[in-house]
């Protein structure tokens, strides 16, 4: 194996690592959501508005951190992010009211900002168009693997503990993750594409060329759709679980792993696999697979919400099949988006598609279902006649918010397709820019036409 595969293999699986405790650290809060609503009386809505604090300042600082990615070291930017994240998760543990988790979640949120965009540019750099979806998604298995070891591992410690230790635990890995980082050696900006790898980008403010793109602006909106149901059902799958399945906290954690963590590596890999194989063929089949499989999400999460009480292995298979579909998302759009901007621009669309994702997506997930959960437990209440919130009307309203998330998926199959319709336009536009570049580029300076 060579110096630069050796190198560029090191890199990936650093990345991937990273990906992975940046998603473990921010699965923890949803594992133990229970003991720390209990312990505090919070409602679903102070729940949810947990994860909105984190997701708005997350989108917020991802912005400026993108125009960083495509002009500093990308390396530095997530070594000091992810050791900023890794600590501030440690003294989550050491709340002592929600004002005070609260205010740590914030931290977090702007460490884990640096990971997309400067990650995402990365290996933009490293991987040739043919190959860049698989890479995209053995960097995007963090996601699966850090939901399913934080589900497992959190809700083991919880279980024997506290929840505090949970948040204790992560900080190792992730400085251990922050050192390695530095270790990466950054390749030339647009050096995959075989291109002058000189940085140029097309005439205009970045963000509107950005923006300018059709297929980026369906994609945005998918961000937004795709990112409101992973992070309602994340935030509060375990509690689900608790409720109207009656599970304890270990086997409802146990159970989330599963159907939101490891199916997700079956999904990304496959997913992949098939997303580089129909790009092959015609322009669109990646945005065409995560149409398609999105559309089969739908049923099999309204199904799984179905399920009786007790009817564990029911639910394990239509929540962890439509968990699975939904990972392929990923694997089609993020490759997608590579495939539409030039490579001095990766880490700025990552960070306005970010953006929209979490403004309009993740920070609305939690809370839109907290919000939607209380008042359905309210009517659930006033139905019964009764003048006291029990747990029954609280497993009852969150059972009935939770199927906004199947609704939301069959919308997104729709904008996924609308974005396979204009991708490959937009893909020609840039092949025929960047072509136009390296002519003027080889062209002597006294025969270009003024």
């Amino acid at each position: 194996m060579s110096e630069d595969n050796k190198n560029t293999k090191f890199a990936l699986w650093v990345l991937f690592g990273i990906n992975a405790i940046n998603f473990y650290d921010r699965q923890i809060l949803a594992a133990v959501t229970e003991p720390i609503r209990k312990e505090w009386a919070l409602s679903d809505t102070a729940i949810g508005t947990l994860g909105m604090a984190f997701t708005l300042v997350y989108a917020a600082i991802g912005l400026p951190l993108g125009r960083l990615a495509d002009s500093s070291s990308r390396k530095k930017i997530l070594s000091i992010g992810v050791a900023t994240w890794s600590v501030l998760t440690a003294v989550s543990g050491f709340a002592w009211n929600y004002a005070a988790l609260f205010a740590t979640r914030l931290g977090v949120g702007v460490g884990e900002a640096s990971c997309a965009p400067a990650a995402n540019s990365l290996i933009g750099d490293l991987y040739p168009p043919r190959k860049r979806a698989v890479a995209l998604s053995i960097f995007m298995l963090g996601l699966p693997v850090g939901i399913f070891f934080s589900y497992r591992v959190s809700g083991i410690i919880a279980a024997h503990y506290s929840w505090r230790e949970a948040f204790y635990f992560a900080a190792v890995p992730g400085l251990a993750l922050a050192f390695l980082a530095l270790k990466i050696k950054e390749p030339q900006r647009g050096a995959s594409e075989g291109h002058s790898s000189t940085p140029r980008q097309r005439a205009g403010s970045p963000y509107l060329v950005v923006l300018g793109i059709p297929t980026i602006m369906w994609i945005i909106l998918s961000g937004a759709l795709h990112n409101f149901n992973m992070y309602a059902v994340n935030s509060f799958l375990p509690a689900f679980l608790m409720r109207s399945h009656l599970m304890k906290l270990k086997d409802a954690t146990n159970v989330s792993s599963i159907v939101l963590g490891a199916v997700g590596i079956v999904g990304l890999l496959g997913g992949g696999w098939a997303a580089d194989r129909l790009s092959r063929t015609r322009p669109d089949g990646r945005l065409l697979l995560s149409a398609v499989t999105m559309l089969i999400a739908a049923p099999c999460i309204y199904f799984a919400l179905r399920q009786p009480p007790g009817a564990t292995a029911a639910f394990i298979v239509w929540m962890g099949t439509g968990s699975m579909m939904m990972f392929v998302y990923y694997s089609g759009v993020y490759a997608a988006i590579q495939d539409v901007i030039e490579p001095s621009l990766r880490g700025t669309a990552m960070a306005l598609y970010f953006f929209a994702m979490y403004i309009l997506g993740a920070s609305l997930g939690p809370v839109g279902t907290g919000m939607l959960s209380d008042h359905f437990a309210k009517k659930a209440m006033a139905a019964a006649g009764a003048t006291a919130m029990t747990e029954q009307f609280k497993a009852t309203g969150l059972h009935s918010a939770m199927y906004v998330i199947p609704l939301l998926c069959a919308i997104l199959a729709f904008v996924l397709f609308a974005a396979s319709r204009t991708v490959a336009g937009d893909m020609q536009k840039l092949r025929t820019w960047l072509k136009g570049q390296d002519q003027g580029a080889s062209c002597p300076d006294d025969q270009k036409v003024p």
